[in-house]
């Protein structure tokens, strides 16, 4: 069973800003586990130019990992600010689709969020402070009847849809603060010159994302950083993917940024043995 925070549920009852974003974008983002060769990601595009004929979806992927909620929210993270201002980020990854699980729909920074209440939104709730939650329960923005199975389609899409044409943000349901969070990103330090981390994501190249950002890691210190990963010791950080040598570890920023364990032209992760999850230990030499 994968690690999820579920008890931090309100740990964070600080006051938020109730202050809308810039102007609804009319774009729509959608980031599922539905793959590409079922019909589900036709429906739900359906369904919101049904209800909005003018909204402008766009695909993340339809690749995470069935359930795979932590992929699911790094992901998201990695992507959501790449697009314009006021876009509505619809994710649905949702192994609890029927039970008493909650939808909502939130405000972040500058960007709406609309999905289940399962941790998929919480690095974004961790990086922006600025946030106002609602749980979805007005039940004239859904697609009657509602199927137990398809949550995407009957509850996410029309409210993805509704909002992006305007209706009110606060007109879907109540505010809440005990939204299900995941294990945050952040790094514990564990003695003096060293810091214990894991791998938050794997990519097709094999490359180990860590969860190890420049506040952890500043340009002053990288090169004094020693790795360690499933026994084996990395020392070398590259600027490139193209500095790499041989078959040689190496670390890296990556464009999400965050440091990678990576190697040139082969996949550092089977040549770890690693998978998401595992400790990465930097010392810094003190």
């Amino acid at each position: 069973m994968k690690d999820r925070n579920q008890s931090a549920r309100g740990k964070e009852q600080g006051a938020r800003s109730t202050r809308l974003p810039v102007s609804i974008s009319g774009q729509i983002t959608l980031l599922t586990d539905f793959g590409i060769s079922d019909y589900y990601v036709g429906i739900v595009k359906g369904v919101i130019l049904s209800i909005n004929p003018s909204a402008r979806t766009i695909d993340i992927t339809h690749q995470i990992p069935a359930q795979d909620i932590e992929e699911a929210a790094f992901t998201l993270h990695a992507a959501y600010r790449s697009f314009q201002k006021g876009t509505i980020h619809l994710a649905v990854v949702d192994p609890g689709v029927g039970s008493s699980r909650r939808a909502i729909v939130a405000r972040a920074g500058d960007y709406y969020f609309v999905g289940p209440d399962n941790g998929i939104f919480s690095y974004i709730f961790d990086e922006e402070p600025k946030r106002q939650i609602i749980h979805i329960t007005a039940q004239e923005y859904f697609r009657q009847p509602v199927s137990k199975t398809f949550h995407g389609r009957d509850i996410f899409a029309p409210v993805a849809a509704h909002l992006s044409r305007g209706v009110s943000f606060d007109s879907f349901g109540p505010e809440i603060r005990d939204e299900v969070r995941l294990k945050p990103l952040t790094p514990e330090i564990t003695k003096k010159g060293k810091v214990r981390g894991r791998i938050i994501y794997i990519d097709r190249f094999g490359n180990c994302v860590t969860n190890f950002d420049q506040r952890t890691i500043s340009e002053a210190v990288e090169e004094s950083a020693t790795f360690s990963v499933n026994g084996k010791q990395i020392q070398s950080v590259r600027k490139s993917y193209a500095e790499g040598i041989g078959h040689k570890l190496f670390a890296i920023w990556g464009s999400a940024g965050f440091m990678e364990i990576s190697a040139r032209n082969r996949s550092a992760a089977k040549m770890l043995k690693a998978k998401r999850g595992d400790a990465v230990t930097v010392d810094f030499g003190g």
